[in-house]
């Protein structure tokens, strides 16, 4: 099991027993289906309903733990609106319409288990009556809506090379004067690099690059072994191509890794740091990743950019010489119809290329 799935189960273990009976044994059930994370975010959208229910006076329970199934079966759909409107009015952070739809469906699960799968000792479901049933969950955005958001956001063509080769050498330049950016730059350009570049040339998710360890990395194959996004599978990593160009970058912070961050032996991440006021590396967490993409970002003129939009680049640019099923295989996508966008993207990338070629000739 990975690091971030260790932390999710832990968490995922101390939060089960807040809630009721009914929700555990739904718990129980997903169990072998979802990952921790996933089924963290069940409980949490849990969390934020029955508690709602509790401020409402729809239950008479003291405790989360004490609402009675009973309670479920009557609410109205009025109550369920008013959820809905409760969640996208929030003072204090009020919810997207994908985070709403989201929520609504995790609720959409519960229910349907209870009213459908989960039976009494006298082979009744425990849920009689199913308000959510009634309930319709759009969905919020549709991948060529996704499509348009990213458009002239992404790195094309010939700037993911230009991205890599300026924090390779002409981020310098800009920082000139700050000596504080220069040696941090000095120290860790060439880890930086080799980041930006197997995010480039392969599309990982930063989680996945973040849990990399040592031997997850296959040069002769060209391949990565990651644990995918929605996988719960712990005994089976994935194997995940990446591009010739990343090749040189891993390679010049291969040869400095232990040298460099001070690995201990016992330390296999891929990616080090040497915390503040420690000795030693150890792996990088997903926060720090970001921050650095921004920061370099920033710089290069396109703010705008992040880890995520640097992964959106490699698909792009993957599927203007491979099908949708091989891009989707690719980033580990777990439904054709998220790998869609690209082919969006795609279509003016391609008209924008045709154009150039044209004026060039």
């Amino acid at each position: 099991m990975n690091l971030q799935k260790r932390k999710d189960r832990i968490e995922l273990d101390q939060r089960i027993p807040r809630m009721p009976w009914y929700v555990e044994k739904f718990m129980n059930y997903k169990l072998p289906d979802l990952s921790p994370s996933s089924l963290l975010e069940y409980i949490r959208d849990y969390e934020a309903f029955l508690s709602w229910l509790m401020a409402e006076g729809l239950t008479s329970a003291g405790k989360m733990t004490e609402i009675p199934l009973e309670d479920l079966e009557r609410l109205h759909m009025d109550s369920v609106d008013n959820f809905r409107m409760f969640l996208a009015t929030k003072r204090d952070n009020a919810n997207t319409k994908t985070t709403i739809s989201r929520k609504l469906s995790s609720l959409r699960s519960l229910f349907h288990y209870l009213s459908q799968i989960a039976e009494d000792d006298n082979f009744y479901p425990l849920l009689k009556r199913n308000v959510m049933a009634k309930v319709s969950v759009k969905r919020t955005q549709k991948p060529k809506d996704t499509a348009a958001k990213l458009e002239g956001k992404l790195l094309q063509e010939q700037e993911i090379l230009e991205f890599i080769n300026y924090i390779k050498q002409d981020y310098a330049h800009d920082v000139s004067t700050n000596k504080q950016a220069i040696y941090a730059h000095e120290h860790n350009r060439i880890r930086d690099c080799c980041i930006v570049s197997l995010i480039l040339n392969s599309g990982l998710r930063v989680s996945e690059l973040v849990n990399l360890n040592m031997d997850d990395l296959d040069f002769k194959k060209r391949l990565v072994y990651v644990f995918r996004k929605g996988k719960n599978d712990d005994t089976f990593k994935t194997p995940v191509y990446f591009r010739q160009d990343a090749i040189v970058d891993l390679e010049q912070y291969l040869s400095q890794r232990e040298t460099r961050y001070k690995a201990p032996k016992k330390e296999k991440a891929l990616f080090l740091a040497i915390a503040n006021g420690k000795k030693e590396g150890s792996r990088m967490t997903k926060r720090a990743i970001q921050e650095m993409v921004m920061k370099y970002a920033k710089r290069f003129g396109k703010p705008y950019l992040s880890v995520h939009k640097l992964r959106h680049s490699f698909a792009t640019d993957y599927y203007l010489s491979n099908d949708l099923y091989k891009t989707q295989e690719q980033l580990g996508h777990a439904s054709p119809e998220t790998t869609q966008i690209y082919a969006h993207l795609t279509d003016k990338t391609m008209a924008e290329a045709i154009d150039r070629r044209k004026a060039e000739e």
